[in-house]
């Protein structure tokens, strides 16, 4: 079953025995600074204390997105926090290009939150806005926060506010795990348990709708692939080939389901209609083709293949043709992922001469671009991206415990993501959520 396991979670077992002391590699950092900003705690005109402090969370989004650095909380202790009160030569001289305050007020049993954001250099009101909910929904209220302000700001939409998945292997003895597939904020606050199994849960993916997800189950010690509604738990199984059942990928309508099955003896990408069930099968070679992601035309499937003696990635109409190969650069490319403008593609890559896995990104408006590495962790796998394009989340291994690292596009953010307990794997972003 571990042989199984391996292929299923990647495609091709490779890694195994290759592994060696970390390799030095440049990490290509964009050269500009991020943009410093001032969040002001909020004014709380309430009595009791918060749960959540509104300003650190919309700080820590907007660093995550690797564009924005905020002013250091101590050097604002003794500048105004009312939006009325802005002198702007104050904040010019901390430092600051932009001021972000705002204030919290109990109003019959809920919490009114009003923010205004302020440009420094041209002394003008960039965004202002207010939004109000329970005192249990404080974070959801700071992540529609910055969404709103990073918006304002960049004009690409926020996505603070989306969820992510993730599976996390508890060992307790020699045969007793116990692994749990949790949703969470994107930042790994407020996680929730959907499923608990003692067999391997592999591969969560987020439908277009965010409704649903599809995993890989190990129930019955064998590789099935499920979809489970979020909302109400109901579940369903699709496929109960014999050998492989892995990898699922949803199409961007939400109707159909890429996957890997080997019932013809060899590992291949089909496609299923979900509502007629209709099977088709999209590659036949005789190498391992495995880990598809759809393109946002719904006809273009890109996968990971050994088919040129190392595991490099595809590309292939769904009605039919030849696969083309996308990348030429590394030894190892792998677990293919796009922005949503498709114009980079998050992959695992190792370069040539190496042994250290990496994640990375290449420009796929350039031809013949070289990847650029964006991790600095080493054995990276399940690179997942934001559905904005800014951020992706990996997993990786840190003091024998797997984790989870968010990284900002631009690789000016990286940090690691606070999750459960266990081994901790196969993260996996929603997309935007209604």
């Amino acid at each position: 079953m571990n042989k199984l396991i391996r292929i299923a979670m990647l495609g091709i077992a490779l890694l195994a025995g290759s592994l060696q002391a970390a390799d030095p590699l440049v990490i290509t950092r964009d050269s500009n600074r991020a943009i410093p900003i001032a969040v002001v705690p909020f004014g709380w005109q309430g009595g009791t204390v918060l749960p959540e402090d509104m300003a650190d969370i919309i700080g820590n989004d907007l660093r995550n997105s690797g564009m924005y650095e905020p002013i250091p909380r101590q050097n604002m202790i003794s500048l105004p926090t009312q939006a009325g009160e802005i002198i702007y030569r104050d904040w010019q001289a901390l430092g600051a290009q932009y001021v972000l305050v705002g204030s919290i007020a109990p109003t019959g049993g809920r919490l009114q939150v009003q923010f205004a954001l302020f440009n420094v250099a041209s002394q003008q009101q960039v965004a202002a806005g207010n939004v109000t909910g329970t005192p249990d929904q404080l974070r959801d209220m700071a992540h529609h926060v910055a969404d709103q302000s990073f918006e304002k700001l960049t004009g690409i939409k926020g996505a603070f506010s989306t969820k992510m998945l993730y599976v996390t292997a508890e060992r307790f003895s020699v045969n007793n795990t116990r692994y749990t597939l949790q949703r969470s904020d994107y930042d790994g606050a407020r996680g929730v348990t959907l499923l608990q199994s003692r067999e391997p849960i592999l591969s969560p993916r987020y439908a277009p709708d965010g409704r649903r997800i599809a995993y890989v189950s190990f129930e019955q010690r064998r590789p099935r692939i499920f979809v489970q509604h979020i909302d109400t738990g109901r579940r369903e199984q699709i496929t109960n080939f014999q050998g492989l059942n892995g990898a699922p990928a949803w199409s961007p309508d939400g109707n159909r389901l890429a996957f890997v099955l080997s019932k013809d003896g060899n590992p291949e990408i089909y496609v299923m209609n979900l509502g007629s069930r209709q099977l088709q099968r999209v590659t036949n070679h005789y190498a391992i083709d495995t880990e598809p992601f759809w393109g946002k035309d719904g006809q273009t499937l890109y996968f990971t293949s050994d088919r040129a003696g190392k595991p490099q990635i595809y590309k292939q109409n769904i009605a039919g043709g030849e696969a083309q190969r996308v990348t030429f650069i590394g030894n190892y490319n792998a677990n293919p992922k796009l922005s949503a403008d498709e114009k980079m593609l998050v992959m695992i890559h190792r370069q040539d001469g190496f042994t250290n896995f990496k994640v990375a990104a290449q420009d796929l408006t350039r031809s013949g671009s070289a990847p650029r590495i964006l991790s600095e962790t080493s054995l990276d796998d399940s690179p997942t991206v934001a559905p904005n394009g800014t951020m992706l989340i990996y997993a990786t291994r840190q003091q024998g415990r797997g984790v989870l690292m968010l990284v900002s596009t631009n690789g000016r953010a990286r940090l690691p993501i606070p999750t459960a307990q266990g081994d901790v794997r196969e993260p996996s972003w929603s997309p935007y959520l209604n």
